[in-house]
């Protein structure tokens, strides 16, 4: 494993037309399989979990599981409703929706108790995920029916319409967000080489990446099946991690040409790199899929489509920085060397990593008072931190989506006009047939307690199996599924009025389900699995730490850094999103919660991307302590000359997080918002204040117990160049004496 970058890049270097076909191929069979096998999507059976899951199961198995439906409504556009002209309209759309092939039922056209709307409800064939990809036929007969009564307003809504247009809103969404990050991205990764061809290189690479990641993704989604987020992550963190691993490459290609004086070839000068960067970048690599895989602990068919998105685009842009990368890397090098050969003037000077008088300032609190600097950070660390402990996790429910959704306004209508409509328990219960009477009137016993109680609404409804094995009873709630009254409902129904009735049946399994129920039940069941989780996520750090560093006490500070770092994006993410005072700032309307996935999700992927700059920070620190540079010579070296790598990779990943904040859905606002702010403190205040202040203050001890360290710590410094090549000097270059790196 330690010599597989620099055999890599040695064959791509002296193969580059090879090496670039082969990626190229490597793309595109990706791809062409990909759209071959298609995607294997998550059933509504995947995303089951708690008693809600449990119940919608067992309702399952008696064919009583709620059925998708759509709802038209017919309004006045203005003044009184012409109730005959109404009357017409809803007959219209009844028997058009009947005559469709996705539809299994019409129910009877319904007045509000008002009088000014009409709703007809629909029931579609198929689960509660399928039927938005079959409800195009349905909203044109509506869009036909509304075009042909002018003076009314017709309109469609419902689960299958709503998932329909918020995922295209989705798709317009990530557009946009390419839009803000390719640009911004190809501007920072000139400003830092000065050229736009190799500017343009990490930018054609991640695409590449992402590009062939979404086409195993859906190789992978027959084992492990897709929840409808893969691209999202694979867009979101390829782009990031793929600029980033070329990037440490790059950098290093360039210092070593520059300390060379040009007197070394690019087949030579890609081997040292790889001979460094490029072992960092495998190292941060399978640091990022370690941490990634911890989420499939959650068991949870959501997180599992995040991590195998995110485990396969990592792996695919550490493979392009060890194969492609090279390759084109000669490729540039030797157009330089022809064109200084011919003696034509050449491209403006690349510029190399080293530190700036700005970097130099950031840097002179750790150098000069690191004790000081330790202290003031780590307070300002736990400062930002400390509004978690108002953390409040929530289900984002339907009525958190964005009102640009043509059918969520007409979803705020129907619930204006049929409160009724807007919150449904269902209580499942399962036992034996021969106890079906007795289940009956036991749930009529629970529906005349619900009657007497403010929280519900309507009549209840009853309905029994073929086999009279299970009974379902149907509670309608006035409330939306977010309010307290909503949540209040399903607690009355939970703690007293099930346990007291059918919950008393010897032999009987009973659940309820519902929207709350489901918005009740997922976070709880989050909560449940976050130990496990956290628990093997700081395991998998301070391992992959311990291997790469052979430090124990490296390996401990970092668990703790990212601690740090993740606790104080998440407390800076809890300031801005469950206030209002952010809201039009950043367009959205708080619903004084953070969505059940983000905390999570968070810690993983930010632990992973922590070892990027941990891994490239240290291992240039390493490097400089192992030919017998003292540690702190080394620190501020190491830190100094990694400096422009961390700015341009921080700009890069801050910039690709950050426009998540401009979409519409709100967890993914958040996920956006927090990563940008994770990586923002992670670079600037723990890569650059905090970490440097803490092996300076430790010393020697910061290697502790590897010996190797100790022994090169304590032997005088060598001279020679800042790398080798392990085995010998690359293509026989003379003047590079080998140092031991691992």
């Amino acid at each position: 494993m330690k010599e597989l970058p620099v055999r890599a890049a040695r064959w791509s270097a002296l193969h580059p037309w090879r090496a670039i076909a082969g990626w190229l191929a490597f793309v595109v069979l990706c791809l062409g399989v990909g759209i071959a096998v298609g995607t294997d999507s998550a059933t509504t059976e995947d995303y089951r979990v708690g008693e809600a899951g449990r119940a919608e199961a067992m309702a399952a198995e008696g064919h009583l599981e709620r059925r998708p439906t759509e709802q038209v409504l017919i309004s006045a556009r203005a003044g009184a409703l012409d109730r005959a002209a109404a009357g017409a309209v809803a007959r219209d759309v009844a028997a058009r929706m009947a005559k469709l092939p996705e539809v299994e039922e019409v129910a009877a056209p319904r007045t509000a108790k008002d009088g000014r709307a009409l709703m007809v409800e629909v029931t579609m064939k198929g689960s509660e995920l399928g039927a938005q990809k079959h409800v195009g036929p349905l909203r044109e007969q509506t869009e036909a029916v509304r075009k042909a009564n002018p003076r009314l307003l017709v309109e469609e809504t419902g689960h299958p319409s709503v998932g329909k247009g918020v995922d295209g809103q989705r798709d317009s969404d990530l557009a946009l967000s390419e839009k803000i990050t390719l640009p911004v991205t190809l501007i920072t990764l000139l400003v830092a080489f000065g050229s736009l061809i190799t500017a343009l290189v990490p930018v054609v690479l991640a695409l590449s990446s992402i590009a062939a990641a979404m086409g195993l993704s859906m190789i992978a989604s027959h084992v492990s099946p897709d929840a409808g987020v893969g691209n999202n992550v694979i867009l979101l963190i390829g782009l990031a991690v793929g600029v980033d691993y070329t990037l440490f490459y790059l950098k290093r290609e360039r210092e070593e040409r520059e300390r060379s004086g040009g007197r070394i070839g690019p087949e030579a000068l890609v081997e040292l790199a790889a001979a460094t960067s490029g072992r960092a970048v495998v190292v941060a690599g399978l640091a990022v899929v370690a941490s990634t895989a911890t989420l499939y602990l959650a068991s949870d068919v959501i997180f599992s489509s995040l991590a195998t998105g995110t485990v396969l685009v990592v792996l695919v842009a550490v493979g392009s920085s060890l194969t492609v990368l090279p390759a084109l890397l000669v490729k540039i090098g030797q157009r330089a060397q022809r064109r200084a050969a011919r003696g034509a003037r050449g491209p403006r000077r690349e510029r190399t990593a080293g530190t700036g008088r700005v970097w130099t300032a950031l840097m002179r609190p750790a150098r000069e008072h690191p004790a000081i600097t330790l202290g003031v950070s780590t307070l300002v660390m736990l400062a930002l931190a400390a509004p978690v402990a108002g953390l409040k996790l929530t289900e984002m429910s339907q009525d958190t989506h964005s009102r640009a959704i043509p059918a969520m306004r007409t979803y705020d209508r129907l619930n204006e006009a049929f409160p009724e409509l807007r919150v449904t328990h269902q209580v499942v219960v399962r036992a034996a047939a021969d106890r079906s009477g007795e289940v009956a009137e036991q749930l009529r016993e629970l529906g005349r307690r619900a009657r007497a109680d403010r929280l519900f609404t309507g009549e209840p409804r009853l309905r029994t199996s073929a086999d009279h094995r299970i009974s379902v009873l149907s509670l309608s709630v006035p409330h939306l599924g977010g309010s307290d009254e909503a949540r209040q409902s399903l607690a009355h129904l939970r703690d007293a009025y099930v346990p007291g009735t059918v919950g008393r049946i010897p032999g009987a399994e009973t659940g309820v389900t519902g929207d709350v129920a489901r918005y009740a039940d997922y976070p709880a069941h989050q909560r449940d699995r976050l130990p496990l989780v956290i628990g093997a996520l700081l395991a998998v750090t301070f391992v992959m730490t311990l291997l790469a560093f052979r430090s124990v006490v490296l390996a401990l500070v970092g668990v703790v850094l990212n601690l740090l770092s993740a606790a104080s994006a998440l407390g800076l993410l809890v300031l801005v999103f469950q206030g209002e005072w952010a809201e039009g700032l950043l367009d959205f309307h708080s619903t004084g919660t953070i969505g059940s996935r983000v905390p999570l999700f968070l810690f993983v992927i930010l632990f992973g991307l922590s070892m990027d700059y941990q891994v490239f920070v240290v291992s240039r620190i390493r490097e400089a302590a192992l030919r017998g540079v003292p540690t702190r010579r080394a620190v501020l070296d190491g830190i100094g000359s990694s400096a422009s790598v961390v700015t341009s990779a921080a700009v890069v990943m801050v910039t690709v997080f950050a426009s998540f904040v401009f979409l519409h859905l709100i967890e993914m606002k958040q996920i956006g918002f927090v990563l940008a702010a994770a990586v923002l403190l992670d670079a600037f205040i723990v890569r650059i204040m905090i970490l440097p202040s803490v092996m300076l203050l430790l010393g020697k001890a910061s290697w502790w117990p590897s010996r190797g360290m100790r022994r090169a710590q304590d032997a005088p410094p060598r001279g020679g160049a800042s790398c080798g090549v392990p085995g010998g000097t690359p293509f026989g270059v003379p003047g590079h004496a080998p140092v031991d790196v691992r």
